[in-house]
């Protein structure tokens, strides 16, 4: 560094051309309004060199000052590092410019995987802590298992209205966390729906119908672990409800009502008959366990009234009670849900008034959670 080479500040804005040194350490540096500043050698960078005389040096510093005093705006650099450097001011952009704030437009394309152009999508749940799984809270997923991007609504039943609990758009291949929940939460939610829409971008692809599926939350399984199952989603075992599965949805959506209202009274073969009962051996009793839920006793509910389910769900059970009718000391247990009350109301008043004989009472919540009845024949 030596007298006449053009500098700059590192510690601020500002510089000069060095007219002078004090000591070995301050070098003296003249602004172009001709004030000298002392600076310390270590905080100046030369970035201009100046092989003239010192006197010619000097002189040019000058003649710059005064060219560059007459800016379109009539500043100079003194006022305008006294007022702030306005934004097109050359030497701020310079020092405020950093490529990494640049923001980013690039977005890798999608990979699509063979045999994923046929819609896969299920709704998960994850117990949070295995060791302790009686204890355990619950994550909920969904998982889009195909090449297309799914927007989605998700959500809950309260009573006879619905709540929105999320929207968004989930990417091909991935699975999107939707909620987490307690216990306490699944026997206020015994209903889930999800309305979803598939598509691609920037590519043509065949067209998927729009999905609106619903789902009956069994608390109960939710006890059990053995309902959780080793998946290819997830590295923990997962309790798995099938939305769709290789373009092909579990349940009709739409049926014939009529025609509905004629099988559900129509007296079918024993084979042909969906299965509502389940036997539970403790100790050495076998306790008959029932699921009277309208998803459990019917194929679908479409275009059936809830005073329809109601019959039909009352004569699930006391076809059941005719059954073991002559089997004194059996115990069935009637899962009813929790919900409104409507289902339960109707049982006790059965037991009230045309089955006076037999003995009832809640079942285990351990077992069966909330909304499940016990009845011993007597």
């Amino acid at each position: 560094m030596k007298i006449g080479d053009k500098v700059r500040f590192l510690s601020e804005i500002g510089g000069g051309r060095v007219s002078g040194f004090q000591g070995k350490n301050v070098v003296l540096v003249e602004d172009e309004d001709g004030f000298e500043i002392p600076m310390a050698i270590n905080d100046v960078v030369v970035i201009a060199s100046d092989d003239y005389s010192t006197a010619n040096a000097m002189a040019n510093a000058k003649t710059n000052a005064n060219a560059n005093s007459n800016t379109p705006d009539g500043m100079s650099i003194k006022q305008k590092l006294s007022n702030g450097l306005n934004a097109n001011d050359p030497l701020q952009e310079e020092e405020d410019y950093d490529p990494a704030d640049k923001e980013i437009t690039f977005r890798a394309p999608v990979e699509e995987r063979k045999g994923g152009n046929k819609l896969s999508v299920y709704l998960a749940f994850i117990p949070i802590d295995v060791k302790e799984f009686t204890n355990s809270r619950f994550e909920c997923y969904i998982v889009n298992d195909s090449n297309y991007y799914l927007r989605y609504n998700y959500l809950v039943a309260e009573n006879q209205n619905w709540q929105l609990r999320l929207d968004g758009e989930i990417e091909p291949n991935t699975k999107c966390f939707v909620e987490e929940l307690g216990r306490e939460d699944l026997n206020e939610m015994e209903h889930i729906a999800l309305q979803m829409m598939a598509y691609k971008k920037d590519k043509a692809f065949i067209l998927k119908p729009t999905m609106d599926v619903q789902f009956r939350l069994d608390p109960v399984k939710f006890y059990k672990f053995h309902c959780f199952q080793d998946n290819d989603f997830f590295e923990e075992p997962a309790l798995l409800f099938t939305v769709i599965e290789n373009d092909e949805q579990p349940r009709p959506l739409i049926v014939d009502a009529k025609k509905l209202k004629q099988e559900m009274y129509r007296k079918v073969k024993e084979d042909e008959k969906k299965p509502v009962k389940s036997v539970q051996k403790k100790g050495n009793d076998e306790i008959v366990v029932v699921d009277l839920h309208a998803d459990e006793v019917l194929e679908t509910t479409n275009g059936m009234s809830n005073s329809d389910i109601l019959e039909y769900q009352l004569k699930v059970f006391r076809d059941t009670l005719a059954e073991y009718a002559n089997k004194r000391g059996q115990k069935i247990v009637f899962i009813h849900g929790k919900g409104e009350g409507v289902l339960r109301r109707a049982i006790i008043n059965d037991l009230s008034y045309r089955y006076k004989r037999y003995q009832y009472q809640d079942a285990s919540f351990q077992e069966y959670g909330y909304g499940a009845t016990q009845v011993t024949i007597r």
